[in-house]
């Protein structure tokens, strides 16, 4: 029997692909990127940095429709990126998606005086001036007369524990038409169930989903978010719960997305309070309830 003849090996490309290629999009700033430490300062990529590079862009394409539907009805545009960190969300949506349409700002609120003070340097280096940035708390952003009255969109990306909570209170007050949260660190809730846990064995069989530590603390968490979306949804918000990003990207990975309608649910109001009576949290209906 005739062998057949071996095959040929294969021709090595000569296209070479540069990898940053597949990850960045058009147009964006490598200075951005290398100055946030995302890139080396010879233009490399770590796993670590495309890993976090992927969550911000996964964010930030649903904050882009958003931004869209407010520019398509006006000319202006206010975002305000609360617990801003490095502003590593402020300043890819503004490079993306911001520093082409003149009428939009973006104003990072941080308590941490050397990110601010690096953040505004930044803005300034790259002329990147409708970024501004605040030093103070969430909850003290309320009140402060250094910011307007309104806002369209509010973001809170990994704002830790009660922060996420002020910067909903914050969404309310500057009548925000949309809110995108990743709320991170939650304790409060999983505090209080787990100190009136031996009152709560007498109120409810329920209590046995958090009588274990670990499951307290799971528990609170989940049970945070959904009375938070209930009192978005008693504000008048349209609210959708997704993932982020796969978790081996991040385990704070829950995104909450709102917005406002003019229409407030029905029930979420009552039900919201019942589910604090349920589960023994009445000290905390002044946080959701008002």
């Amino acid at each position: 029997m005739k062998r057949a003849a071996p095959k040929p090996a294969a021709a090595k490309s000569a296209i070479y692909t540069d990898p940053l290629a597949e990850v960045l999009r058009p147009g964006q700033s490598i200075e951005l990127l290398k100055e946030l430490h995302i890139l080396t300062r010879d233009g490399r990529l770590n796993q670590d940095s495309r890993r976090k590079l992927k969550q911000v862009f996964h964010l930030c394409q649903f904050i882009a429709p958003l931004i869209d539907e407010v520019l398509d009805r006006q000319d202006t545009l206010l975002l305000a990126d609360h617990g801003a960190g490095k502003s590593y969300l402020g300043f890819i949506l503004y490079d993306l998606y911001l520093k082409d349409r003149p009428g939009a700002h973006i104003i990072g609120i941080e308590t941490r005086d050397e990110l601010v003070a690096k953040s505004r340097d930044l803005a300034d280096r790259l002329g990147f001036d409708r970024m501004h940035f605040l030093n103070t708390t969430v909850a003290e952003s309320t009140h402060t007369e250094t910011l307007p009255d309104r806002f369209d969109i509010v973001t809170a990306l990994h704002a830790c524990n009660t922060a996420t909570d002020d910067a909903i209170r914050f969404a309310f007050a500057k009548q925000a038409r949309h809110i995108v949260l990743v709320p991170c660190c939650q304790a409060e809730v999983a505090a209080v169930l787990r100190r009136h846990k031996n009152a709560s064995f007498g109120k409810t069989p329920l209590s046995e989903i958090w009588r274990h530590p670990l499951h307290t603390r799971e528990f609170g968490s989940q049970l945070t978010n959904v009375l938070r979306c209930l009192q978005l949804e008693a504000h008048g918000y349209q609210v959708s719960v997704t993932e982020l990003v796969g978790w081996e990207h991040s385990m704070k990975n829950e995104l909450i997305v709102a917005s406002q309608t003019g229409q407030p649910r029905g029930d979420a109001r009552a039900r919201l309070a019942a589910i604090l009576d349920e589960f023994n949290l009445g000290e905390l209906a002044p946080r959701f309830l008002d």
